[in-house]
């Protein structure tokens, strides 16, 4: 069992994600090379600097498969027969470690930018219902397809001339990923009765992590302050800033934080998040720790909530989710909770994902995000891994703008701030909502913890 990667410092784990080619490949073992990934990039060469890094510094390294990389002819099927299978009680199998380009990586975190399409579909809401309609469920707004004029609640005849039934059939979307800038989708929609044809490019675009904030007024006269925070990422920071001031201004009474759609991402930007929620009295506060396996305890963490200015510093706060809300908004729920907030949650079951990354390049073109650690909040609370109910159970409803007073969510939040309950309807819906807790990512899903 190899212990030659070096010892991740917490200097390397906040240098900028743009220069993780060089500074976050932190493991050598017999085919490392001396700057941290493998010795060269021959499948063989990746394959032990992949076992080596694994057994030292993988959370359940003393539970994981550890094959003989001889018996495999391809980097990610030894990558996938390294990983934890369910053995113990107390973990399910590993669903989350995965692998990406550097390039890719790097232009999602570090740069806030990527490269797609820019629609996504709600294709998880209708698995296994041919005969249901197919929405697109958001759009991104630098993207072609927001140029294009395509919005939130069309509805998806066809794709490349695939029928949405057949779409749906097949579960997978992967129509939806492009391969290079470029590629075309030619699309038919249909709203309120009538069709039209839509052709979409590939473009690379900078994301929108805060797509929507707005200030509305309920029946029984209290403010709202509604926020969507879709990406974990730094560009965060400044739309955040300016939603939490524009919350001052106005006076409102109560903060509606919408991560139906956040898959996750820094930890930092997280503690950001919930510390604009949580106000100057729970500063200096623990946020969240992040616990190492038993070879690296001097790396266990603890964030600190903040005191920006423009907090609002509210004891309730009404969070919208998903089983898209993932990994790093998870933690937001949690680490408020720690701490004695009262987070009422309104949607569906998160996804179940209560451990992080430290994202590793192996000097080939491939960044490597395997599970590092575990997250627990004040009270030492975490393996959240079947996700957090909701505490209202509400159905989406696609054709419903975010933000809108008639948005299914946002409603019941609203009749929860006037009323101290969850609306009668919402009782009705718990059936029917399909299925909570952990789902494979779709195609324009990225899900993280990183730990920085």
């Amino acid at each position: 069992m190899s212990h030659a990667a070096r010892p991740l410092s917490s200097v390397l784990r906040r240098a900028a994600l743009a220069l993780l080619p060089a500074l976050l490949a932190a493991c050598g073992g017999s085919g490392g090379s001396d700057d941290g990934g493998a010795l060269d990039c021959s499948v063989r060469s990746r394959q032990v600097w992949l076992r080596d890094y694994m057994a030292d510094w993988y959370f359940w390294y003393q539970l994981s498969p550890r094959p003989d990389p001889a018996g495999y002819t391809t980097v990610q099927s030894y990558f996938d027969a390294l990983l934890y299978t369910g053995t113990s009680a107390d973990f399910p199998a590993d669903r989350w470690s995965y692998d990406d380009s550097t390039e890719d990586f790097n232009r999602f975190w570090g740069e806030g930018r990527t490269m797609g399409y820019g629609l996504s579909v709600a294709g998880l809401e209708v698995d296994g219902q041919p005969d249901r309609p197919l929405y697109v469920r958001a759009v991104e707004a630098g993207s072609d397809a927001a140029a294009q004029g395509v919005v939130r609640g069309d509805e998806i005849v066809s794709i490349n001339g695939i029928s949405a039934a057949l779409l749906i059939s097949d579960g997978s979307f992967s129509v939806l990923t492009a391969n290079a800038v470029g590629d075309t989708l030619a699309l038919v929609l249909r709203r309120d009765g009538a069709t039209r044809n839509v052709s979409v490019k590939a473009t690379e675009y900078a994301l929108t992590p805060v797509p929507v904030t707005t200030t509305l007024t309920t029946t029984g006269g209290r403010k709202l302050g509604y926020v969507v925070v879709k990406d974990m990422i730094s560009q965060v920071n400044t739309p955040l800033a300016q939603a939490f001031a524009s919350f001052a201004a106005a006076g409102v009474n109560d903060v509606v934080l919408d991560l139906r759609y956040n898959g996750g991402g820094l930890v930092s930007v997280g503690t950001t998040v919930a510390s604009y929620v949580a106000g100057a009295a729970k500063s200096g506060q623990t946020y969240a720790r992040l616990l190492y396996n038993d070879r690296h305890q001097d790396q266990n963490e603890s964030f600190k909530f903040l005191r920006p200015a423009s907090a609002a510093g509210v004891s309730r706060v009404f969070v919208l989710v998903g089983p898209r809300t993932c990994s790093a908004s998870e933690q937001v729920i949690n680490g408020l909770r720690g701490v004695g907030i009262d987070v009422v949650a309104i949607g569906d079951t998160t996804c179940g994902k209560p451990v992080g990354f430290l994202p590793q390049d192996d000097g080939c073109g491939s960044v490597y995000s395997v599970v590092n650690f575990e997250s627990v909040n004040a009270r030492n609370e975490g393996r959240y891994f079947d996700g957090f109910a909701p505490t209202c159970a509400v159905a989406e409803d696609f054709t419903r703008a975010l933000g809108g007073a008639g948005e299914p969510l946002l409603a019941a939040a609203a009749t929860y701030a006037d009323t101290g309950g969850c609306p009668a309807s919402a009782t009705a819906r718990v059936q029917s909502l399909r299925r909570g807790g952990w789902h494979a990512p779709e195609p324009d899903e990225r899900r993280g913890m990183i730990g920085r």
